[in-house]
């Protein structure tokens, strides 16, 4: 088969590679659909993250399955499915406490942007639609699969309430999509941060009612501006620098939270400042697991469309063009056909 493996930063090269095979009976493969470029596959090709030998990357997929293991009988061959970047048995007591993406047997994905993928914990990850959907539902499924997902959890962390403000901090896929959350949690008034008309256009669309072009101190006092000087209820940080988490913590409200899904990068937290705030700090790796039957339903029925978050489209083999594009913020996220 062939697919994408980082050999260095900036190095991103379409190989031929080995067709995957189940290695245990709890595995499947599937045939990927479509896949995509995460901002999160940014962090070791712009240097950020080791990346010791040249590997496949890649987290995201939706596909048809090909084969699976003995012990699957949840997904048959021939389906359409959507799985997590973060695999489950959805069984383990972290499963049933619904933070699937820290099960006990967990294994995050990373071959993701090939012709085929081998997907452990096949039972508990995969969730396979009635039929296969319209093609032009694929992207919006794709997003589900992290994206959708993650700004979900961002959302829910972060506690939004129905009435409530939100501010999301970040105007990546992530962030964009967090604004959906938003709004499907029922904040009144959400305000996402970004200095990029495109991606303030698409915020808007969202859901988005105010949006604040200032960064740092500036987006702070203008967060407080727009709040009579308080602060918002919550705030969804979709970024992971420090800068991003200072920015969130310090435009929340006293008993305001903050939802972090960002991966984070250089983050440092002053517990005394934290302390004396009487901010809610929750975050870490989206638990999409969890979500994926609601958020498939939300996107089939038409009610969301996190698929808009895609606004550059490539054939799989010019997965380097899509890394290029993403870094250059020519194009906020991927997609990638085989």
């Amino acid at each position: 088969m062939r697919g994408a493996v980082i050999h260095a930063p900036g190095d991103v090269r379409f190989q031929t590679l080995d067709d995957p095979k189940i290695l245990r009976p709890t595995d499947a493969i599937i045939r990927t659909a479509v896949t995509c470029v995460c901002g999160s596959d940014l962090w070791p090709y712009r240097g950020a993250e080791p990346i010791g030998k040249p590997s496949p990357i890649g987290h995201e997929y939706v596909g048809f399955v090909e084969e699976v293991g003995s012990d699957v009988t949840s997904v048959r061959p021939g389906q359409f499915v959507v799985g997590s970047f973060a695999t489950s048995d959805n069984t383990c007591a972290n499963c049933r406490n619904g933070f699937q993406s820290n099960c006990l047997h967990r294994e995050f994905m990373s071959t993701c942007q090939a012709d085929y993928v081998r997907i452990p914990n096949a039972q508990g990850t995969l969730v396979a639609t009635d039929e296969v959907p319209d093609e032009e539902l694929w992207p919006g499924l794709l997003a589900v699969s992290d994206v959708m997902g993650t700004g979900w959890w961002a959302a829910e962390a972060a506690e939004v309430r129905p009435g409530s403000t939100a501010v999301v901090v970040g105007d990546g896929a992530v962030g964009l999509c967090a604004v959906i959350a938003a709004k499907e949690s029922g904040a009144e008034r959400i305000i996402a941060m970004s200095r990029h008309e495109p991606r303030q256009n698409l915020a808007r669309e969202f859901g988005a009612t105010d949006v604040i072009a200032e960064r740092g101190a500036e987006g702070v006092a203008r967060i407080k501006e727009l709040t009579g000087g308080i602060g918002a209820d919550s705030v969804l940080e979709c970024v992971g620098t420090g800068e991003a988490m200072a920015q969130a913590l310090h435009s929340a409200r006293p008993g305001g939270s903050v939802g972090f899904v960002g991966v984070p990068h250089g983050v440092a937290i002053d517990g005394q400042e934290l302390f004396f705030s009487h901010v809610g700090l929750r975050g870490g790796p989206a638990p999409v697991r969890r979500y994926l039957p609601d958020l498939i339903e939300l996107v089939l029925s038409g009610r969301i469309d996190p698929g808009k978050v895609f606004d550059l489209t490539l054939p799989l083999e010019q997965v380097a063009e899509g890394y290029r594009a993403m870094d250059e913020r020519r194009a906020i996220k991927a997609l990638l056909r085989p």
